[in-house]
């Protein structure tokens, strides 16, 4: 009798762990990559949260309204949109919720911006543009990224390697399913 529950179990297990290994999409379907994402608020303070309190620089988030020391927070104000996250003023509309996280000393040495926008794929082009014909002032950022989340939320960070690197690792670390469509040096 041991013998037969101990088989049967040995069965058991052998197909429990066949059908976990099968998780590749059927032929003709695509696995789904969608993120969730609660906020746009969310997605900075989640890969803030990774960073140690040794890692962190002196930061700030929100906005002119509703500042925030060393934490990011929620952007309402249309010219802190435009003119600290670099959004083009004709793309503001398109914003249905904003969050930022900045360098408190220098928005050049890092600067975040997260949106809902109901086409991401399309901000995420308009913020590549809008980074990369910025005219700089008070030093120059290295670097930019932009990643999208799902169809909805966008991130857009620029800002000297020293900042803006380990600020990417620990995004991808946090959002493996995200998209990165721009990682590139800032000419």
């Amino acid at each position: 009798m041991k013998k037969i529950l101990a088989l049967v179990l040995a069965m058991i297990m052998v197909l429990s762990f066949a059908a976990c290994g099968n998780n590749a999409p059927a032929e003709g379907e695509t696995e789904n990559t969608e993120v969730t994402v609660g906020s746009a608020l969310e997605i900075i303070e989640t890969v803030w949260g990774q960073f140690g309190e040794d890692e962190k620089f002196f930061s700030m988030g929100g906005d002119y309204d509703n500042m925030v020391d060393n934490a990011p927070g929620t952007v309402t104000n249309a010219d802190f949109i435009t003119g600290v996250l670099l959004v083009p003023a004709d793309a503001s509309s398109e914003i249905v919720e904003a969050a930022s996280l900045v360098h408190a000393m220098n928005l050049n040495s890092f600067t975040c911006g997260a949106f809902k926008v109901a086409d991401a794929a399309a901000f995420a082009e308009t913020m590549h543009e809008a980074i990369a014909s910025a005219q700089w002032m008070c030093g120059f950022p290295d670097k930019m990224v932009i990643v999208t989340f799902g169809s909805e939320y966008v991130l857009a960070a620029f800002g000297v390697n020293d900042a803006i690197n380990p600020f990417e690792e620990k995004l991808v670390a946090a959002y493996p399913g995200a998209t990165v469509v721009y990682s590139e040096a800032i000419a």
